[in-house]
């Protein structure tokens, strides 16, 4: 915001890294870096959701299953009116589910927007960034960019994340201050609303175009069979859901020192 490029153009550095508490953002940096790093080189996800796309979405939908379930839990009693809330931002994260194409661009421009929205969903309580790169269909692009130091992908990228926390971290903290639950059950909402795009089993549209052939849409789909894979999927799901369950008990145990 202003009080922090002020700060840093007047050199008074000590002031900005105050300002923007570092000391909840260099831990959180680290961590980020230090995930990216592991699954680009010690488990590579890019290549995983190339090769066993429904396996990896199986994981990410357990993730999400729980974290809309803990959710939930932390708002405590929904009555009709929180009903609407969610109704309301189920069917916004519904429909931009359905509005992103397939294909995203891959131009500077997009990217910059994806990192910017990626990091306003990082603050967001309950939201992952990962999961709004999937969404945006960039998410194991951006991983193979980063594990091949592709800066030209790397740089728009973090400068979207950036602009994204300096504009959008002021706002959080004023809509969490003057609409506390109502943000839950629309986060809560949004978060169920588009769940289907990240459903490991989907029946896939593809359209040739000269010699190659595109993925141009997909729909939800229940497997016909039960074989070694379906239930690889399943049991993914489940750890999914029992790492989100497990570190919030974690979170939550008194530290003793």
């Amino acid at each position: 915001d202003a009080t922090l490029l002020l700060s840093l153009y007047q050199g008074k550095f000590r002031v900005a890294v105050q300002h923007v508490d570092l000391a909840f953002l260099l831990p959180l940096g680290v961590g980020i870096i230090t995930a990216v790093l592991f699954f680009t080189h010690v488990i590579p996800l890019p290549a995983l959701l190339r090769t066993h796309p429904a396996l990896v979405y199986g994981l990410f939908f357990g993730l999400l299953i729980a974290s809309i379930g803990l959710l939930l839990r932390n708002l405590g009693h929904i009555g009709l009116r929180d009903g609407g809330w969610i109704l309301f931002g189920a069917m916004a994260g519904f429909w931009l589910a359905n509005t992103i194409p397939m294909n995203t661009p891959d131009a500077a421009w997009f990217i910059f927007l994806s990192g910017a929205l990626a990091i306003c969903a990082m603050i967001l309580p309950g939201i992952s960034g990962a999961f709004v790169l999937l969404i945006l269909n960039k998410y194991a692009y951006l991983l193979d960019a980063i594990g091949k130091l592709d800066f030209s992908v790397i740089v728009p990228f973090m400068l979207g994340a950036i602009v994204g926390l300096l504009l959008f971290s002021r706002f959080l903290v004023w809509l969490l201050r003057r609409f506390y639950r109502q943000t839950f059950l629309v986060l809560t909402g949004m978060l169920a609303g588009s769940l289907w795009v990240i459903w490991p089993f989907q029946e896939y549209t593809y359209q040739n175009i000269g010699d190659k052939s595109h993925l141009i849409g997909s729909m939800p789909s229940w497997p016909r069979e039960f074989d070694g894979t379906v239930m690889a999927v399943f049991g993914l799901i489940v750890i999914g859901a029992a790492t989100v369950i497990a570190l919030d008990v974690f979170a939550k145990r008194p530290r003793s020192f």
